[in-house]
């Protein structure tokens, strides 16, 4: 790991979630603040609209009730604008919130925008990522680099 990625935050179990306020798919603004009291299942993911990204969300989607049920809230961060956004919730029928990080300021504190190689070439992106976050605003999961299609049961069961 060079120097680069060691910047930020390092985020671990047992500490206080970085707050932040982003605007969701309509542009209304949320904190993580807002939702102390609740159960936070935070996910980071590269782009909407693409595979893994789509499976990933959709996967949330279709567990919704049961997250609801166990009194969790999703959220999911990508740096994808509000408009992008509005028409990924609509073309999948999407029931949680998305939010939009364009500056990446979050993606940055919770340290998964990062280098990245594919086929060789070196780029920064977001490393798909899920946090749990408890009731009191208290990181209880840290998930990196997860898959898009296994992750969304992963964390009703984390839930349990």
């Amino acid at each position: 790991m060079d120097s680069k990625q060691k910047e930020g935050c390092r985020l671990e179990v047992g500490t206080k979630a970085p707050d932040f306020t982003l605007p969701d798919q309509d542009g209304v603004l949320h904190s993580l603040s807002e939702y102390l009291g609740k159960k936070v299942i935070l996910y980071f993911y590269p782009r909407d609209n693409t595979a893994g990204c789509t499976k990933q969300a959709c996967g949330f989607g279709e567990l919704y009730p049961q997250f609801t049920e166990k009194g969790a809230v999703i959220l999911g961060v990508s740096k994808d604008s509000v408009a992008s956004h509005k028409k990924f919730q609509e073309k999948y029928h999407l029931p949680f919130t998305l939010l939009s990080d364009t500056e990446k300021t979050i993606l940055q504190a919770y340290d998964v925008w990062k280098e990245k190689k594919l086929y060789g070439k070196v780029s920064m992106g977001v490393v798909r990522s899920t946090y749990l976050i408890d009731e009191n605003g208290i990181i209880v999961k840290a998930l990196g680099k997860v898959k898009p299609a296994e992750n969304p049961t992963q964390m009703l069961e984390l839930l349990a």
